[in-house]
This record gives structure tokens, C-alpha cells and sequence, in this order.
């Protein structure tokens, strides 16, 4: 699948395969919400970002309306990754149960204290969304985060 971002002109490449894994684990944790980080590479003119999997933090804790995750054993294995296929980290993703997969003020926020932490080497981290249901993934929606705002992807 492919998505256009037109504040900055790059195209989001995620599989219809990773994108419903994700809706699996959503599912299960439903009615609350969960998360994790994702993994992927840019190409080499920087015009295409490519989401190629997921880290599910160790320790992370939801509610209807809320959700933390522990940084906790991350950077291993995000060198982990990264010595092996050569991809990073490039964002975050999450679910939304029952509810839009529009951005919460709160995670602007978040992503705001994601893109300035001195952790964080990638200058537009992208927020997944996944509004679901007790069974199913109901709509997703992919922000590119750039100068404090986020911009959809199409």
C-alpha cells in the first residue's frame, strides 16, 4: 500500500501483511489501546519510506483512552536490527479503540517529545493510527511529523 505525503512529497510504503499484524495485536488488547515502534529504511533519494516491521515495547500499559510504552530494552534492539537489515527506527504506531484514527492533542505532544529527544536521529517520525474494533481494524491513518505539526498521509 502507498501513501502520499504532500508536505513534503514522500510516498509511505507499508504491507497490507504488517498492517494487519498490527490490527491483530490491537484487536487483542481491545478495549484498550497498544503500541509500539516502527521499523523500516528511506530510499536512497529520500522520496519513498518504507515500514518493514515492529518492536512491541517490553512493558507497556493501556486503557480505552490512553497509552504508555517503556523505552526499556529498545535501543538493543533497534542496533539489533539495524546491524542486521540495515533499517532504524522511523516512528510510532498505536491503536485507537472505538474511536477515529484522527491525532489526539496528546500525541502531538508525544511526538514532539519523541522528535526532540537527544535518542531520536530521524528529523520526521511517523505516527501510525489504527482505529479498531473488537474484531477488526475499522480505518488507519499515517501522520508525518515535521516543525511541531502532523501531516496525513493520503
Amino acid at each position: 500500500m502507498k501513501l502520499k505525503n504532500q508536505h513534503k512529497n514522500v510516498t509511505l510504503i507499508i504491507e497490507e501483511k504488517l498492517l494487519s499484524s498490527l490490527g491483530v495485536l490491537g484487536v487483542a488488547s481491545f478495549p484498550n489501546e497498544c503500541g509500539g515502534l516502527l521499523v523500516g529504511y528511506y530510499s536512497n533519494d529520500s522520496m519513498s519510506l518504507y515500514i518493514t516491521d515492529h518492536i512491541l515495547p517490553h512493558k507497556q500499559k493501556g486503557s480505552p483512552a490512553s497509552y504508555e510504552r517503556s523505552s526499556e530494552g529498545l535501543e538493543e534492539k533497534l542496533h539489533q536490527i539495524f546491524s542486521s537489515k540495515k533499517e532504524h527506527y522511523i516512528g510510532e504506531w498505536h491503536t485507537h479503540p472505538e474511536c477515529s484514527s484522527m491525532y489526539s492533542q496528546t500525541d502531538l505532544n508525544a511526538m514532539r517529545q519523541i522528535a526532540n529527544s537527544i535518542d531520536v536521529s530521524i528529523m520526521n517520525p511517523i505516527l501510525l493510527i489504527l482505529s479498531i474494533s473488537n474484531n477488526r481494524i475499522c480505518e488507519f491513518s499515517a501522520y508525518l511529523y515535521d516543525n511541531k505539526e502532523l501531516f496525513k498521509y493520503e
